[in-house]
This record gives structure tokens, sequence and C-alpha cells, in this order.
């Protein structure tokens, strides 16, 4: 393990900001982890794994550890399921495709969502009716205090919506190491009522879809939509979608009778935030070299050499206006750093 100093970050981000690790360190093992921590050498650390759900806005004052912990495997298996491990560095979407190719089904409607597995259980990343809990098994996990590995099942880690435990209760105790999930072997439950995924499959003139059917879909909407981060910076769906009471839906509906919506409980609804950023008028305004993409209002971008202060000023403003038009708070899904 090789430790540098002075590095920019921003081959390291998905938004492509350009700030500097004072140190940084590629993490290829848990004994890299273990070493690090056991020194005291370095007394501040920061925890970066795929880059893909943070905005950067200074410098990080602190060693930078890149988790890049490889490595994939077939757990135990049933005639009817699979438990599938896969290391904190491995690519998420490589991994879904990697799953799919061996017909094992639950993370098709996942597809094509940025960032590494090690970070996808402290966001509970969703999408299309999907959310990770849903094929969740367990995780490993490295105490930063007594550096030993400790396991969390589905029910330790607490999940919500875009939430769980890592990212409350013990955010910055701990290092998610790998991720294991249970997986359909056959007979897969198929999701395709949530969004354009049944529109999307009639345009593919599949009536039968298979989960590899799905994942294309879900492929194909998300690339019609979400712009490339190799070729755009943006971190995917940067608010959350807000979660309202029925009464408060009731007085939205009196000034916008059409506002989309999804029934969460008795109680809730949720709001599509790309709809209210998109009513507010954002959706595809620029502000010299970043913005909202033109195709998606959850997208903030960076067409180059924006920096995280920029992001985060236009990120406020539309929280602010999203506020003032229809009395709702819309929050960051991305950690702002």
């Amino acid at each position: 393990m090789q430790i540098q100093d002075n590095i920019s970050l921003k081959p390291y981000n998905t938004f492509g900001i350009d700030v500097k690790a004072k140190y940084f360190a590629d993490i290829k093992s848990v004994d890299d982890l273990k070493t690090v921590y056991s020194s005291t050498t370095y007394p501040k650390k920061f925890i970066l794994g795929g880059g893909s759900n943070m905005l950067l806005t200074k410098d990080i004052d602190a060693l930078v550890l890149h988790i890049n912990l490889k490595g994939k495997s077939i757990f135990s298996e049933t005639d009817h399921s699979v438990l599938v491990q896969a290391n904190a560095g491995e690519n998420w979407h490589e991994f879904v495709l990697w799953c799919l190719e061996n017909n094992f089904g639950g993370l098709e409607n996942l597809s094509l969502i940025p960032g590494n597995v090690g970070t996808s259980p402290i966001q509970n990343i969703g999408a299309y009716g999907v959310e990770l809990k849903d094929t969740f098994y367990a995780c490993e996990a490295l105490n930063l205090e007594t550096l030993k590995v400790e396991t969390f099942t589905n029910e330790d880690c607490k999940f919500a919506y875009r939430n769980s435990i890592f990212k409350h209760e013990v955010k910055g105790q701990y290092i998610i190491l790998n991720v294991t999930f249970k997986l359909s072997k056959g007979h897969h439950e198929l999701h395709t009522t949530y969004g354009a995924i049944s529109f999307e499959l009639e345009k593919m003139e599949i009536y039968q879809p298979t989960i590899q059917d799905i994942s294309k879909a879900v492929i194909s909407i998300r690339q019609s939509k979400l712009p490339d981060p190799k070729h755009i910076g943006n971190s995917g769906s940067f608010f959350k979608n807000p979660v309202i009471s029925n009464s408060e839906f009731e007085q939205l509906k009196v000034s916008f009778p059409d506002a989309p919506h999804y029934v969460v409980s008795e109680n809730e609804i949720k709001v599509p935030a790309g709809w209210l950023i998109e009513t507010a008028g954002f959706k595809g305004k620029t502000f010299g070299n970043y913005g909202v993409h033109k195709k998606q209002a959850l997208v903030l971008v960076n067409y180059g050499g924006a920096s995280g202060k920029d992001i985060l000023k236009l990120s406020e403003l539309i929280q602010t206006t999203v506020k003032r038009l229809f009395n709702i708070t819309i929050e960051a899904e991305v950690n702002i750093i």
C-alpha cells in the first residue's frame, strides 16, 4: 500500500470536481485498512468508494482511503435461491450484469446505477420500484475502533427510503467490506409496473420478459434520460423524492390538480422531485459551466470546470424555490462534503 501526497480527486468522483486530497491511498485488502487504522501517523481519514453519491466542495485535509476491494462469488445456493457476495470495490452495474449472466434475479431493476457495491447499503439504493433492501442478506464491515469484522443483517441495517443505520447511528464507525444478496434462480418475481418499464418493453416488442429483458429496458430508459458521468459530470439523482402527508398533498392539488404522485401508505404520498423541479422552471437551465440536465430535472450537471460550491449553490436555489412554490421541502440525496 502506497500513500501519495496532494492527489486530485477529479478521477474519483462522478461529478468530476477537481479538489485535492492531502494524502491518498488505494485500499486493496482488509489488512491495508487495519494497517492504516492501527497507525497514528494520519489521524484524519476520509473514506471514498465509487464517488458517485457525493459532492465535493473543498479540498480534503485528510488521508483519503479509496476502497478498492475486488472479488465476487457464489456464497451458497439451493434449487430456488442463491447467496452471492461481492466485495466493496466492485462496480455496482458490472456486478448486476454478472448476476444476470448467471440468471440470478432480483437486481435487474437496479441496472446502470453508478457507484460501487460497498456504498449501496448506506444509501439503500433504489430504482423502478425496487430497493436494495429487497435482496440484501447481510454485509461485513470493519469496526474502526476495535478493528474487528462484524456482520450486519438486513434487520440490523434499519433500511428506509434512501437510508440505513450507516447514514446515522453508526455513521463513520464502520467500513463496509462486502455485501451478500439473496437472489432467485428461477421463477423470478418481475417488477415491470413502475415508471416506463412496461412501455419500454412494448417498444422492444417483448411481452413475456426475462430478468435480462427488464435490465435492458431499464438501461435504455436511464440512458435516454441520464447523462453518462464519463462525458458530463453528475451524480445521478441529486434530490430525494419527498414524502408528504395526505393533507399536504390535498393542499398541493388545489393549485396543481394533475400533480403526479405515488401512494406510500395510508397517510403518506410520494411526489416526484423531478416534477417539482421541472415545474419550478429549472429543467435544462444552465449557469455557465453547470446547470440542470435538459432531459431530467433531478440531475445537476458539471459541464466542465465547475466547482462543488457552484453545484451546491444551485441545489440550494432549487430547494428554496420549490419550498416557496409548493411548500414542500426536498432533501439532497447526495452527500455534501
